[in-house]
């Protein structure tokens, strides 16, 4: 252990801390916005120095914040306004100028992490006097939002601001938000039920355990003036579903989640050993930390047990090492207690039991003293730093969860002086990373077995089924619900252990449902019989002899298409090609302006609805055609409208038309094909300028660059589609499709003689054709032929 007097003057060492927080329901209740919060806190660290205040303040260099709930997603809202500068808003109240402002990624993780950096950054002399702050004050927000004195807490203070974004990527996907796993409760039920039954216990037995686990916590939170709700609660009460403690998502109850209607902030200073002597910070006020780590966890899918986060017990273990300490010597612990199993995947990897008399929380934990965004474990850490400095030479622990158990920051924590020392974490992660992923179907189809699972509860009393399972065929993961008239699979997950049940998925455009049988599924989502309807609500179908023409009939939005327009088109293509008397197809749009403007953004930003058919936009861009289909494109063919023109065999395109892939300009895309087929209909420079800017091509560069067949006058797309059709149709259907067959296999080979070399059955089709023989007896008759397509 090294002495005060043995430690590099850029030692990196804690000299304050501090908290701030108000209740609706107190006397002083002032409705702070989440910056006057912060600055409460920031105050309260700089006083807690023991030198100046204002002169910390002044020396301060860095000021780095968490981010607040309404800064945390792309999508979240601050209904009463926000500051554009947190940091700086916060370092304008304390009397500070920063060089440096940084608003971290969104997580729990993040002031342990930031604590870990700005250690780190002072070691290396890139930092000296460093402000870390968070806040919330979401139980205001709530309250005042709507009414009549309704606060603005609206800042704009400018200047530099190193924002680094959401960090989302790996916990957020398109598949999770399908199937309804958006909100963490429904995420981390799902890891809690997986847990269960790897424990093997029933429904009150493991309830009666989540209890037993949060009862000590909700002691602590009610013994802690900064509790968002200090009331002492029986594991009987945890565990038990009432009105007031109803259920969330199995086998969550209301009291065993995060409380988020806060109002709190906290912050920490930190510098080194030679500002600390030069401010004059008493050394009975230093706080050294002694071990760190910072892992991520695979994401949900390709999880191998879904039960724990080896990520999170791997930086436990690193930081324990890493300070000399076994988790039996720490004498003040908080692990983050988000959820149940946030705890538990600690617990259970050190054997740590629920009553263990050091507590497994110094706050009283996130459903009890209150889950502050991202900013809980700042907290914690204020409150180890307190605990270690009352007991000098005492060892304190901070496990700090981001995420889905996505990402654990860990923290050791002692008075005793400690150099700065860098930890293993890059090798632990690329250990990590190195793990093999499950295998997992996007469409899963057919019988299966229950991996893990929750019912969720509306507050009107609706529940829903999800379910993360496994192929009986393949072994493959997939992620599924149930459908909302099944009462069936709600009651087999409501069982006393669904685990290993059988069950039968079925991919929809939607998404993919499940159910307690194939018959059940069959009956309630009975299978669309092929053919035409005698009409349509958002397209137009014409047949003439052995042409059809399907026209988008969606004019007043320039033919942009939704998920209901979508699913037509792909019945109508189903029905094209199944009818052995259609041969050809030519797909436009109603009017003059656009063939297709793309997704509808309007009804998707109304609705939330995002799906294409399962056979791609418009039924076309994920679907292996048999026949040729010809794009009439008249005016616009932007984004989703290209992608499906690029899927059609042919295109003609009108004088006036423009082509592009504008998805860049509204931050998404081309997902649906264009980043595929550009490149290989284009040089592949072109493609990338056309992908990267957005930019729309002309008809007559189109064709000149191969991606138009024909430029038609204006407004006589159709007619001149019409014409090359004729030209398909002149030719034997049979050896139509035999040509597009043999076309795609090619596709699969590099070299060109490996593709005519390669084995395929297009020419048995010809050979035992009707069409064939047609053909050859026409021509040795010296007349046309009479297709048959057989």
């Amino acid at each position: 252990m090294s002495s005060l007097d043995d430690l590099d003057p850029s030692t990196p060492v804690l000299i304050g801390v501090g908290e701030a927080s108000e209740r609706i329901e107190d006397d002083d209740y002032r409705g702070l916005s989440p910056v006057e919060l912060g600055a409460a806190a920031a105050r309260e660290a700089l006083a807690d120095t023991g030198a100046d205040p204002a002169v910390v303040a002044a020396r301060l260099d860095v000021v780095a914040g968490t981010r607040q709930f309404e800064t945390s997603t792309p999508v979240a809202q601050a209904r009463l306004g926000r500051s554009d500068n947190f940091p700086r808003s916060v370092s304008a109240r304390v009397g500070a100028d920063p060089a440096r402002a940084v608003l971290e990624v969104t997580g729990g993780q993040s002031p342990q992490a930031l604590v870990t950096e700005m250690c780190r950054a002072v070691a290396a002399g890139s930092a000296h006097d460093v402000l870390l702050v968070g806040a919330e004050a979401i139980s205001t927000t709530r309250h005042l939002a709507g009414t009549d004195d309704a606060p603005d807490f609206s800042e704009e203070v400018g200047g530099q601001l190193e924002d680094r974004g959401y960090g989302l990527r790996g916990i957020a996907s398109v598949r999770a938000v399908a199937h309804g796993v958006r909100a963490p409760v429904v995420q981390y039920a799902l890891f809690e039920n997986a847990r269960r039954t790897q424990q093997g216990r029933g429904r009150a037995e493991y309830a009666e355990q989540m209890g037993r686990l949060f009862a000590p916590f909700t002691e602590v939170a009610a013994g802690n003036p900064n509790s968002a709700a200090p009331e002492r609660r029986t594991a009987e009460e945890l565990a038990t579903p009432t009105e007031r403690n109803r259920p969330i998502a199995d086998p969550y109850t209301r009291f065993l989640v995060a409380r988020d209607q806060v109002n709190q902030a906290a912050a920490v200073v930190l510098t080194s050993v030679a500002v600390a002597r030069e401010l004059g910070v008493p050394e009975g006020r230093w706080v050294f930390l002694h071990g760190h780590a910072d892992l991520r966890e695979r994401d949900l899918m390709d999880r191998e047990d879904l039960s724990h986060s080896p990520a999170a017990v791997a930086a436990t273990r690193a930081a324990l090492e890493q300070a000399g300490v076994g988790i039996g010597e720490v004498d003040h612990l908080d692990l983050y207690s988000c959820f149940p199993v946030a705890v538990t995947t600690i617990t259970d990897a050190f054997g740590l039991a629920p009553d263990d008399p050091r507590g497994l929380t110094v706050t009283g934990g996130l459903p009890f003293f209150g889950g502050a965004g991202n900013n809980y474990s700042m907290h914690a850490i204020a409150e180890v730093v307190r605990r270690c400095r009352a007991r000098r030479g005492s060892t304190g622990f901070v496990g700090a969860n981001g995420g889905m158990l996505s990402k654990y920051s860990t923290g050791v924590y002692s008075t005793d002086p400690a150099p700065w020392r860098e930890d293993g974490s890059a090798a632990l992660q690329r250990e990590i990373d190195a793990r093999p992923a499950v295998p997992v179907s996007e469409r899963p189809d057919g019988w299966a077995t229950v991996e893990t699972w929750t019912v969720t509860h509306a507050k009107d009393g609706t529940r829903g089924a999800i379910v993360v399972g496994r192929l009986e065929t393949t072994g493959e993961r997939f992620l599924g619900t149930g459908l909302a008239e099944d009462d069936e699979v709600l009651e087999l997950l409501s069982g006393e252990q669904p685990a290993g049940r059988r069950v039968y998925v079925r991919t929809f455009a939607e998404g993919s449902r499940v159910t307690t049988s194939e018959a059940r599924m069959d009956a309630l989502r009975p299978a669309r019989a092929l053919g035409f309807r005698d009409s349509y609500e958002f397209v137009r179908v014409e047949r003439e002899d052995h042409l059809l023409v399907v026209t988008i009939d969606r004019s007043d939005v320039r033919n942009a298409l939704h998920p209901p327009a979508h699913l037509e088109l792909e019945e109508v293509f189903d029905a094209f090609e199944a009818d052995p008397d259609l041969w050809v197809a030519i797909l436009t749009g109603a009017g003059t302006d656009a063939f297709c403007a793309g997704n509808d953004l309007a009804h998707t930003a109304a609705t939330g609805e995002t799906y294409f058919a399962l056979s791609g936009f418009a039924g076309l861009t994920a679907r292996h055609l048999t026949k040729p289909v010809i794009a009439a494109v008249n005016g616009y063919a932007l984004g989703g409208g290209l992608e499906t023109a690029l899927a059609c065999h042919l295109v003609v395109a009108d004088a006036n038309a423009a082509l592009g892939l504008t998805e860049v300009r509204v931050g998404l895309y081309a997902a649906a094909g264009g980043v595929v087929r550009l490149p290989r209909q284009l040089p592949a420079k072109v493609a990338t300028e056309m992908i990267l800017t957005g930019r729309r091509m002309g008809a007559e560069e189109a064709e000149r660059r191969g991606l138009v067949n024909r430029v038609a006058p204006a407004g006589t797309a159709l007619e001149v589609a019409r014409e090359l059709a004729a030209e398909v149709l002149a030719g034997s259907p049979t050896s139509v499709a035999v040509s597009l067959q043999a076309m795609a296999e090619a596709q699969a080979y590099a070299d060109p003689l490996d593709a005519v070399a390669a084995r395929t059955d297009a020419l048995d089709r010809l050979l035992t054709s009707q069409d064939t023989v047609e053909g050859l007896t026409a021509f040795a008759e010296k007349r046309a032929p009479r297709w048959v397509n057989r």
